[in-house]
Order: structure tokens, then C-alpha cells, then sequence
């Protein structure tokens, strides 16, 4: 087996190149850091997802990014199963779509030009001590100071080096639909949102450049039937009405959720341990209400390059300036969302009835996905308006069935 570079340390190593990874490393990179990425695929290369950017990306990436959105949206239609249509609309972009074989690439390109080192491998096995971490690939043998494990739902780093990290993954279907030089739908502008087409979840259309995404996810453990809710979806989706729906791919949704009590050695330690970080999907760091995950894989390589920029020589108070920033930039968020999603997806018809009945309030939550603002700081101004706490809304919910 071949080593790399002969007694040659890397100040870090990144294993997956999707959009966390890619962050990072170009940012690493950057700041005058020697790294190695590794990715099993050859960019460019096709990733089932849904491609939905919250527009606060404009204020973590350069605009170059632009040159790879699909479609601009600015309008959310929300349905139940299908039925009684609610069109809200803010005057300004919402979110981006894209198709991950481009953005990734674009990202990649990014972090190459920098000088980025990456390497199309497969990683198998990785292992630390206290002073470095050791990645064996199919073609060779690394060592780095520290190590970034952005290799998706199914981490092999949080495998290998967080034992006693329990988490699930939520299940999730898409298919992409040709429309060629056809209509979108709702239209390019406008996102579509079931609410009541999943068990505690929902089904998407999301407008690209030629196709449309279709999906159903759920957030939850396990789905006994999700082909059947998919193909519900679709019949009862009247913009796929008469269109060609090729048959879905699975893909897991890892939404972040509380981490369960745990013992034993590495306790506690959900996106950083010794000299490993956690980081975009494999750290879990997805939205629970919308399952939005790009830009949290963004924001958490950034996060993550910038506490080992800041303490290159202590990956402990690196690991300590990466969890604050976590907390600060994104965990916060997730609890918030993530006890309105409690709420919405257990009672989804009181959910959609409450969406039309409040129309404001999902306004204003349109300001979060714009980055004006945060989800920790629209939910008292949200509870206000609804007159209820979450709690409340429960209760009430709980009344009504």
C-alpha cells in the first residue's frame, strides 16, 4: 500500500468533499493551512437531494455561487394532501435551488484554487492519538494534526471516532421530473410544500432549471411505507398530473435532534472529539422542520475552519471555540425549530390551518430563511402573535382531535 507524502504530517484532512468539506478546506486553505481532502467520487456527480438554499446564503458565500443557481424563489405553496392551496409570497428571494453536481463542483473549484489538496479515494479506516489522526484509504496511508469528518449521513468518521454518538436518520424519497422546456409548478418562483402528504413530514416540488424535484421525507426513525406515500404524493400532486415520474431514490435526512444520555468513553461529545470535528451532515447538522441541510454544511465547515484557524497548535480550544460557535450560529436555531416541527407534523391538518390562519407569521419566519434574523428570535414575537405558546398550540391541538 502506498503512504502519502513520505514523513509528512498535514495540519488537517477532510473526508468527504460535499459542500461542508469543501467549505472548509478552501478556507483552511486560505489561511495558509496544508490540507488534504478525500472524496470517493469524481466531481462533478449527480446527489440525490432536494437542492433548496436558504437565501442567508448570500451572507456566508461569495457570489460566484450564483453562477450555478437553477431557479430564484421567493413564494411558498402550501397544500394538504394535495388540497386548498395557500400561496405566500415575500418580495424578496426566500431560497435558491440548485443541483448538487454543480454546486458541489463549484465549491470544490473554490478550495482547489486555493491549493487544496484532494484526492478521489475511498477513506476505510481512521484513528487518533493524542497527537495526530491517522486515515488508511484504498491507496494509501495519511497523518494530520486534525481531522473533519464531513462524509455525510453515514459517516465512517462518526462511526470510527464518536462510538457513543445515537442518532437516527429520517427517510426521505425524490425523483427528478423532465419538463424540458414545459411549465414548472406551482412555477419557477414557487416552492411546493404538503404538509399532510408524509407522517411527520412532507412532500416537496421544488423548480429547477429543467425539472422539477419531487420528494416525501419523514422525520422519524423508521417509515414501513414511504413508496406508498411517495406515489400518493404524486397522484394527488396536480402539477404532475399527465408528467413521466421516474422511480425514486432513497436518501437519509440527518435532522438534528437532541443527543440521548450516553456513557462510556466519549461521552457527550456530539460534533468534536480529540482531534476530530464533525461537520455539515455527518455532525446531524440539519434543520428538523424543513430538513434543510446545504447551508448548514456550509456554515458548519466554515465554523469548523475557523476555530482550527484560530488555535492551530491547541486542538483543544479548538474543539472548544467549534462547539460555542454551534451553539451560537446554529444549535439555538435547531431547538426552536425543531419543537415548532414537533407541533406541525403530529397534527399536520391543525398545522395547515393554522399556516392559513397566520399568514403573518410565516412572513416573518420568511425573514429567517433570508438571514434578516434568527429562529431563537422569532419565536417569542411568533408566540405573541399566535395569541399561544407552542405549548398551547398543543394542548389545543390534543383538544381537537
Amino acid at each position: 500500500m502506498a503512504d502519502g507524502r513520505p514523513g509528512m504530517t498535514y495540519d488537517v484532512i477532510i473526508v468527504g468533499m460535499g459542500p461542508a468539506g469543501a467549505t472548509a478546506a478552501e478556507a483552511l486553505s486560505r489561511g495558509g493551512l496544508s490540507v488534504l481532502g478525500f472524496d470517493k467520487a469524481r466531481h462533478p456527480r449527480y446527489k440525490v437531494c432536494g437542492g433548496g438554499l436558504s437565501a442567508r446564503i448570500e451572507q456566508v458565500l461569495e457570489p460566484g455561487f450564483r453562477s450555478v443557481i437553477e431557479q430564484t424563489v421567493s413564494g411558498v405553496q402550501f397544500v394538504y394532501r394535495g388540497q386548498d392551496p395557500l400561496l405566500i409570497e415575500s418580495t424578496r428571494p426566500i431560497a435558491y435551488m440548485v443541483m448538487r453536481d454543480r454546486f458541489d463542483h463549484y465549491l470544490l473549484q473554490q478550495a482547489v484554487r486555493v491549493g487544496a489538496e484532494i484526492r478521489n479515494d475511498e477513506v476505510v479506516s481512521v484513528t487518533q492519538d493524542s497527537d495526530a489522526v491517522d486515515v488508511t484509504t484504498q491507496q494509501g496511508r495519511y497523518r494530520a494534526k486534525v481531522l473533519i469528518g464531513t462524509d455525510g449521513a453515514n459517516s465512517l468518521v462518526a462511526r470510527q471516532l464518536f462510538p457513543n454518538r445515537s442518532l437516527h436518520r429520517a427517510p426521505a424519497l425524490e425523483s427528478e421530473v423532465s419538463i424540458g422546456d414545459g411549465q414548472h409548478f406551482p412555477n419557477a418562483t414557487t416552492i411546493l410544500v404538503d404538509v399532510g402528504a408524509a407522517r411527520r413530514g412532507y412532500g416537496w416540488i421544488f423548480p429547477k432549471q429543467d425539472c422539477l424535484s419531487v420528494g416525501v421525507g419523514e422525520f422519524c426513525q423508521k417509515s414501513m411505507s414511504l413508496r406508498a406515500t411517495f406515489e400518493r404524493f404524486v397522484k394527488e400532486a396536480r402539477g404532475l398530473t399527465g408528467r413521466t415520474v421516474p422511480r425514486p431514490a432513497g436518501h437519509p435526512i440527518p435532522a438534528y435532534s437532541e443527543p440521548e444520555v450516553e456513557s462510556g468513553e466519549g461521552a457527550g461529545r456530539q460534533f468534536a472529539n480529540g482531534r476530530a470535528m464533525l461537520a455539515g451532515d455527518a455532525g446531524h447538522l440539519v434543520d428538523p422542520l424543513f430538513g434543510e441541510g446545504i447551508y448548514y454544511a456550509v456554515r458548519s465547515g466554515q465554523l469548523a475552519a475557523g476555530a482550527i484557524l484560530d488555535h492551530p497548535h491547541d486542538p483543544h480550544a479548538s474543539r472548544a471555540a467549534y462547539e460555542a460557535a454551534l451553539e451560537r450560529d446554529i444549535l439555538a436555531d435547531f431547538r426552536v425549530t425543531g419543537r415548532i416541527a414537533r407541533v406541525i407534523y403530529a397534527f399536520p391538518r391543525l398545522g395547515f390551518k393554522l399556516l392559513r390562519r397566520y399568514q403573518d407569521v410565516v412572513q416573518a419566519y420568511f425573514a429567517v430563511l433570508q438571514g434578516r434574523t434568527t429562529a431563537a428570535q422569532f419565536l417569542p414575537d411568533a408566540k405573541k402573535r399566535l395569541k399561544s405558546s407552542v405549548n398551547d398550540l398543543l394542548l389545543e391541538a390534543l383538544h381537537l382531535r
